[in-house]
């Protein structure tokens, strides 16, 4: 029995999927590949997988993060290309390798923003924007796991923020804190609509990036 940890790509149609399906799907594709990997004991066996940092839906990933168990012994050779022959669009594996990390070591991650403006980006609101994330304190709504709502600060969570004013859109490249706490990336544009209205964009897109560990070197 090998603990083993894939990496894969969630995008386009697919960013819409909810986590518990994503979930599914690999319960799924893990079978049609050929691949035994172990299940829970009980009555009603299920494959025992673990999506690390579940992605919000709506948002798109590079770094995407499984681990689950492989029945035979095995160093993933093979298993991504196994696996990618029945993915859905959208949803794609990138390598499969041993567990050698905690997930506990997973501490940063870097996520790129596209702040778009139908109208075109207003005068001077990047630099706003700029200054604005430059305060000790942002507090932002955020939901909780009770589905109830509690004020967040979030600028201790933010290590670094970059803009860059495109074509109608706002580019941000964000490296945050990824848990206990983590930062959802889309509330750093939640914060910019709730402290500066006048200049909130139309519609936000969020794309995962890479995760790091605390020395910033990436988390595999």
């Amino acid at each position: 029995m090998s603990k083993l940890r894939l990496v894969f790509v969630k995008e386009h149609q697919a960013s819409y999927i909810s986590h518990l399906d994503v979930m599914r799907t690999f319960q799924r594709v893990f079978p049609r590949a050929g691949l035994s990997i172990k299940h829970s004991n009980g009555f009603h066996p299920h494959p025992i997988l673990s999506i690390v940092l579940p992605l919000p839906v709506g948002q798109s990933s590079d770094c995407e993060i499984l681990d689950f168990e492989s029945v035979e012994d095995s160093t993933g050779e093979g298993v991504a290309e196994a696996l990618n022959t029945g993915m859905p669009a959208g949803l794609r594996v990138l390598d499969c390798y041993c567990v050698t990390r905690p997930v506990r070591e997973m501490v940063n991650l870097r996520a790129q923003l596209e702040m778009e403006y139908d109208n075109g980006v207003p005068e001077g609101a990047c630099e706003r924007i700029r200054e604005f994330f430059t305060q000790e304190e942002i507090f932002v709504e955020k939901r909780t796991k009770h589905k109830g709502m509690t004020e967040l600060n979030i600028a201790p969570l933010i290590r670094s923020l970059t803009l860059t004013e495109g074509e109608g859109v706002i580019l941000a490249d964000a490296v945050v804190a990824a848990q206990d706490p983590g930062l959802n990336p889309a509330l750093i544009g939640a914060a910019v609509a709730r402290h500066l209205p006048e200049i909130a964009p139309d519609f936000v897109r969020v794309r995962r990036k890479e995760v790091y560990d605390a020395e910033m070197n990436v988390f595999r």
